[in-house]
């Protein structure tokens, strides 16, 4: 299963991207903590040109916790500064603040050298489609100040957002990079949706999620559903399917209607805390 999508808007939010650059002086970088590095848009780093770097992990609730722990610390060795937060209930987004001032201390204090004083921290927050971006700036701010969505490519274009007295925001849409250069990435944004779906076969997508889970956490789908652990996965997506009740007309088991639930378990949380990547491997 090969993946690609790049719309034409997403190549045009990438020009805008680099003139926006000098604009700022931080920039924060959302990626999901169930996957921090093929969330990550390896095209923002060299775009950076030296700014301070701050990579949230989103949707920590969902991650496996000992993972994320991990990645915080790979993220921190390379010069980033890291947050764990949980855009949808507010955890961890009041500390963003603290965050921010702290990656742009150097940037405060010359600004004081000059007299300038309560200058606006402006940042540039990034992000891959469907990880939670819009999510977290109305979080972040206490209103609803853009659109959310639990599809990829909500936000379309940029617009500049006043936080507080400290910070102003500059919201750029979701993009992808041009080439999966290792389809596992592509595979493993379609598993949290950061892929439309409809681009790809979702009964094929399940397989591959439990084949994964199957190796790293052998027992989730079986005490998800209360089912009995199967010698394969076509067994077990059966075994679901009928724990489900997916049936078509006439009583044969829909396997399309139960891989589409798992799916939509496992990116919603039910299944559990699970991570797809770790940092050394």
């Amino acid at each position: 299963m090969e993946f690609q999508w790049y719309p034409g808007h997403m190549s045009k939010a990438k020009r805008a991207m680099q003139e926006d650059l000098k604009l700022i002086n931080v920039i924060i970088e959302l990626v999901d903590a169930r996957v921090p590095l093929s969330s990550k848009n390896p095209d923002i780093d060299p775009m950076a040109n030296g700014k301070s770097r701050i990579i949230l992990l989103n949707k920590c609730d969902l991650a496996d916790p000992v993972v994320t722990a991990q990645w915080k610390k790979y993220y921190e060795e390379r010069g980033f500064f890291v947050s764990l937060v949980n855009s949808k209930n507010g955890k961890g987004v009041k500390q963003v603040n603290e965050v921010i001032q702290s990656a742009c201390k150097e940037k405060i204090e010359r600004d004081r050298r000059r007299g300038i004083l309560n200058r606006p921290i402006r940042a540039m927050i990034v992000g891959i489609p469907n990880v939670g971006k819009s999510t977290f700036i109305n979080s972040f701010a206490g209103k609803a100040c853009t659109k959310t969505g639990n599809k990829p490519g909500v936000t379309k274009g940029k617009q500049w957002i006043r936080l507080n007295k400290n910070v102003e925001l500059l919201d750029t849409p979701g993009i992808l990079w041009p080439k999966f250069e290792d389809q596992t990435v592509g595979l493993r944004l379609a598993f949290i949706g950061s892929i439309k779906d409809e681009l790809s076969n979702q009964y094929e997508l399940c397989l591959l999620l439990m084949e994964y889970l199957r190796d790293n956490y052998p027992s989730v789908l079986a005490e998800a559903y209360q089912i009995e652990q199967e010698e394969n996965d076509i067994k077990l997506l059966e075994s679901i399917a009928k724990r489900r009740g997916c049936l078509k007309t006439g009583g044969e088991l829909d396997l399309d209607k139960a891989a589409n639930y798992v799916i939509d378990d496992f990116r919603n949380g039910r299944l559990g805390n699970i991570s797809l990547e770790c940092p050394d491997r």
